[in-house]
């Protein structure tokens, strides 16, 4: 194991509790699946010598020295200088960004989906061992919507080391309500709360749920309220939004739809006219709530018939797939809707994207590294292999051009200049 990767020990299991939770609580509590808290980023010089490397923008690059200093990429074609991590025979890339995930959500002690009677150690503990698996899956960026847990999870990570994926978070989202929704004012001051609570983004429900029939629940005029308060607030909007609350939310100024199922191709076309970020989900999501459907059932309106309808529908997701990438100029961003099942396997969304959207293997993977970053408005930081980018960097087991499934055997991940995993196989070649 290379030096530079951190190893589980009980002052990370001690740290984790000091910083992550409130109250008397013993070390030994949380068990041994915690994960290590890593060295601050070395200041030194690392670099990463590479023969095969993608650039995050659609490029391939040739024997690229990767230079790290800082937490940042200095240059690729850096010198001997400094301690070397050999990556050849690996398919090198930014890490991944998933704008849409639930970090919160997870299955408790029972193996059921945890709900707020859920003791809080053992919620904290669900939503960093969430991060953790994220991270493992080449994921060193996401876009966690829905929970005020997110906020001290993002902190954590941001400001003490903790492992896990960089988070942005919409805290709790903004949920439509038609005629009872509120005055303009009131839904104004709805943004700047979330803007006061520290969110780095709002999160509006203009449909209701699709296993409750995906109805709209706000107007266009109310989709352009909040989205211009978010926007004077300085803060982005992503609207989950089905059939022609699509173009409504795009209309609004509204700078990200999710799932778009029931849309038509005119609904699209008027969001690329306008500049919005699409974000279906066709290859995780469902199948994992199919998959897990007992674990889920009997909580909020997980029920068999809401179940049945997205099963039914997931067709439905392939063609409004199939339509936003077929579409000139659509920006077609990843996410995933992760949920509990779900966390550490968002690379199967790539496979589902190249199955079911017929995108091409090296579209898919921009779309979660510089489409993704310009999604998130770090498009000047993150998503690409360049000198003064953060130094997020995974290296892949094979060649995901080839063959796509190698987005499954992720064997190195770097986030910030820090390196998390580092598991080189006895296969690769040089």
């Amino acid at each position: 194991m290379h030096p530079l990767v951190s190893l589980v020990t009980s002052r990370a299991r001690s740290r984790f509790l000091s910083l992550f939770l409130i109250g008397a609580c013993s070390a030994q509590t949380l068990g041994a699946q915690v994960a290590p808290v890593p060295p601050p980023a070395p200041p030194g010089p690392v670099v990463l010598i590479t023969d095969r490397a993608l650039d995050g923008r659609g490029n391939l690059l040739r024997g690229s020295r990767i230079g790290v200093a800082g937490g940042r990429i200095t240059s690729l074609k850096a010198s001997a200088a400094g301690a070397t991590i050999d990556l050849r025979g690996y398919t090198v890339m930014p890490g991944w960004i998933d704008t849409h995930v639930h970090l919160d959500s997870h299955f408790d002690r029972t193996g059921r989906i945890a709900t707020d009677t859920e003791p809080p150690l053992e919620a904290a503990m669900g939503i960093a061992l969430a991060a953790w698996e994220t991270l493992m899956g080449g994921f060193t960026t996401v876009q966690s919507v829905g929970s005020l847990t997110e906020r001290p999870l993002r902190n954590i990570i941001r400001d003490h080391g903790f492992p896990g994926p960089r988070v942005l978070t919409s805290l709790e989202w903004i949920e439509g309500k038609g005629d009872s929704t509120g005055t303009p004012e009131q839904m104004r001051a709805i943004v700047r709360e979330r803007k006061a609570q520290g969110a780095d983004l709002v999160k509006i429900f203009a449909s209701t749920s699709q296993r409750v029939g995906a109805r709209p629940t706000l107007t266009e005029a109310q989709l352009r309220i909040f989205c211009d308060e978010a926007a004077a607030q300085g803060l982005r909007s992503m609207v989950h939004a089905y059939r022609s609350q699509v173009s409504a939310a795009a209309r609004a100024g509204c700078k990200q739809v999710e799932h778009a199922t029931y849309a038509s191709a005119e609904d699209i076309a008027t969001a690329v006219r306008m500049g919005t970020f699409i974000s279906p989900q066709v290859g995780l999501v469902v199948q994992n709530y199919i998959a897990n459907q007992a674990r889920y059932l009997g909580v909020g309106n997980y029920t068999e018939a809401g179940m049945a309808t997205m099963d039914r529908d997931l067709p439905l997701d392939f063609d409004i797939c199939r339509i936003a990438v077929a579409t000139p100029d659509a920006k077609v961003v990843f996410s995933t809707d992760a949920t509990a099942g779900a966390h550490g396997h968002n690379a199967e969304e790539f496979l589902g994207r190249v199955a079911h959207c017929g995108q091409s293997p090296m579209a898919a993977l921009v779309s979660a590294q510089s489409l993704a970053a310009e999604a998130l408005g770090m498009g000047n930081r993150l998503g690409r292999l360049a000198p003064g980018y953060e130094a997020d960097i995974i290296a892949l087991d094979g060649d995901p051009l080839a063959d796509l499934t190698a987005v499954r055997r992720v064997v190195f991940v770097m986030r910030g200049g820090v390196v998390y995993k580092w598991a080189p196989t006895a296969t690769r070649k040089h």
